[in-house]
This record gives C-alpha cells, structure tokens and sequence, in this order.
C-alpha cells in the first residue's frame, strides 16, 4: 500500500508533525530518511525489512558498505546518505560535548568515546591527546583491525604527542566481541606505549575499553 493511502495520522511525516519525533517507530523514523520505497514495498514497508535484515538500528547504520549493499532495496547511494547522516550525528554529539567538562570527568570521557566507538563492527584504537589541563587538543585513530602490540608503534604515537604539544594521552579502542575485559595484547600494548611516553615525561592517563553498553577502565582497574 502506497503511504499516500494511508490515514494521515498513521503517514511518518503528518505524525512526526502532529506528535513529534518520539512518537514515532524506528521505522517509521528511518522511512522518512528514505523517503520513497521499492517495488512492491513502501517506505515504511522497506524500512523495517531493512531493520530485520540487520538486526537492529545500530548494526543497519553500522553495516559496511560491502554489507549494505547486500540488502534488498539499497545500494551505493543509500550507503552513502546513511554515512553522512551518521557523521553528522556523531559532530553534533561531539559538540555538545565541551572539552573542559568531558575531560576533567571519567563519565563524560566515557560518553566522548562511546560517540566514537560503539557499535563498530572491526577494532578501532584511538589516542586522546590532551594539554597539561586535561582539555582535548586532539584525537586520533591510530589502527583500525585486530589490535596487538604488533598493530600500533610506539615511536609513531610518540611522533603526534610532540606534535600535538600533548601533556597527557588517554587510549581507547572498542572490543566488538562486547566483552570489556582487557586481553594480554591490551596490557601489552598499553605497557609498551606508556614506557615509551614516559621517556619525554608524558602520561598515559588511561586505556578505555568501550564494548557495547560498558566501558573499562585501566586506570580504575589499577593496571596504569
């Protein structure tokens, strides 16, 4: 059934208008971005095909390319829209997210990085750099893919510290799997930078872990 036919208070776009955004399905939220269906299925229709192929919101804005492009009714130019929506999303967050109050408290430092990392489908570690008043001048991704202490050299991240005038760094990589605890090659890795950095009087203030809902901390685990 086309959306036209149906009643006005049940079309996404008059609700959204009358109710607001809340009152809305994923859905019915996902079948105004896409705007018109397919053959055979309407936009509310082809949304929520899209949310069972995938799963979940998350993990449809998560797909890769080479996933998206495998679901009926999207291609390239869907993936593309849904890439952009999504990094808008994320600036808006990160905006909103001044730096001397993310920094100065461990939560909002988790929040920042849960914007970055969750819900990725491949690793991906990241350095914080940060100035002597713990304020962000800059992150960074530094490796994306199985994290080791092969993946990411110590001298490389030494390099973009001096660049960065850093004080202190706080690392962050996401575990996919959803299990938080720290592997060997985390605590290696992590040892690896941190004496390093100590050369040129530069702190590791933490390694994050995010995985899923949950966040870990090496500095409260007492592994620093």
């Amino acid at each position: 059934m086309q959306l036209s036919a149906l009643p006005e208070q049940s079309r996404p776009r008059e609700k959204l208008l009358a109710l607001g955004p809340s009152s809305l399905s994923d859905a019915e939220l996902l079948a105004i971005f896409l705007r018109t269906g397919v053959s055979g299925m309407n936009a509310i229709e082809l949304a929520e095909s899209l949310l069972a192929q995938r799963g979940s919101l998350q993990r449809l804005f998560n797909s890769t390319q080479h996933d998206f492009v495998q679901l009926r009714g999207v291609g390239d130019a869907k993936y593309v829209q849904f890439q952009a929506v999504l990094e808008l999303c994320k600036r808006y967050l990160k905006e909103g997210c001044h730096r001397e109050v993310c920094f100065g408290n461990p939560q909002r430092v988790y929040d920042y990085l849960s914007i970055q990392l969750k819900g990725l489908e491949h690793e991906v570690f990241m350095a914080l750099y940060l100035d002597s008043q713990n304020q962000l001048i800059k992150d960074e991704v530094l490796f994306s893919g199985t994290i080791n202490a092969a993946s990411v050299y110590p001298r490389e991240v030494v390099k973009a510290a001096l660049k960065y005038n850093a004080a202190g760094i706080i690392f962050a990589h996401n575990h996919p799997s959803g299990v938080s605890e720290p592997s060997y090659a985390d605590k290696v890795l992590t040892e690896k930078l941190q004496n390093a950095l100590s050369l040129i009087d530069i702190k590791v203030l933490d390694h994050i872990i995010v995985a899923g809902n949950r966040c870990a901390s090496f500095a409260e685990m007492g592994l620093l």
